[in-house]
């Protein structure tokens, strides 16, 4: 793979919830994963810049991960949004921030009770998302002309056993042949949890809230209202089944 030519987007991927069946919260009973797909020159001279702007200007450095539970809990280092008018002022930085970043989004969320309602021997909702969103991106990346080129999936380590687990799948989704990826030549990346990566950070703060407005799309939802117009969509203007699949 490493002679092929580098493609011009790179993929970062984040989940919400806990994928096992065995173990279902009843107040977020579903499993996300996102794709974050960047054409790597907007990541590098747009998105990477306005985010250090964003934690210089609220934190005053930017080796900070912006993690969206300890956001919304204002816990770890983000205790000082305890405080109404600086996560006033943080938040609004933080959804400008979002709105205007250039990315597209393939989202997959399982349902986890209906999974098993379903289905006497259901598939691990990790291996369903997984194979459900590498199919999508693969074809954004087909419709964006990356036929011949390497897209790299940047995943956020787990743990050993995890990984393994995660690489195993990833690789036969998307070895020749697997009408998955499309033959597309693509390969993943495990990164550290303390990796500092744009990329991985937007993942993170996407996923749930698409899974909310899934579990209950009454509910408003300001922060799905931002990323809707960057989820993946069909001929028509469609995201259900292009960016956006909910399963069962």
């Amino acid at each position: 793979m490493t002679s092929l030519l580098h493609g011009d987007y790179i993929v970062y991927v984040d989940e919400s919830g806990d994928h096992g069946l065995d173990s279902t919260d009843p107040e977020y009973p579903i499993f996300v994963l996102a794709f974050c797909i960047f054409r790597k020159e907007e990541l590098a001279t747009q998105v990477v810049p306005a985010m250090m702007r964003l934690k210089f200007a609220h934190v005053g450095h930017d080796q900070i991960v912006l993690h969206e539970a300890e956001i919304r809990k204002s816990r770890g280092p983000f205790t000082f949004l305890l405080n109404p008018v600086r996560r006033g002022a943080f938040m609004d930085d933080l959804n400008a921030l979002i709105a205007s970043a250039p990315f597209t989004i393939v989202a997959v969320v399982i349902r986890k009770a209906r999974l098993t309602e379903r289905y006497a021997s259901p598939v691990n909702p990790y291996t369903l998302a997984m194979e459900y969103g590498l199919e999508r991106v693969c074809r954004f990346l087909e419709d964006q002309g990356q036929g011949g080129k390497l897209t790299h999936f940047v995943f956020e380590s787990r743990g050993r056993k995890e990984d393994q687990e995660l690489e195993l799948e990833f690789r036969r989704l998307s070895r020749p042949g697997n009408a998955t990826c499309r033959g597309l030549p693509v390969d993943m990346i495990l990164a550290d949890k303390k990796t500092i990566a744009t990329g991985l950070q937007m993942a993170d703060l996407v996923a749930r809230p698409i899974g909310l407005r899934v579990l209950r799309p009454e509910q408003p939802n300001r922060a799905w209202e931002l990323l809707e117009p960057k989820v993946r969509r069909g001929p028509i203007g469609q995201i259900i089944g292009y960016g956006l699949k909910a399963f069962p």
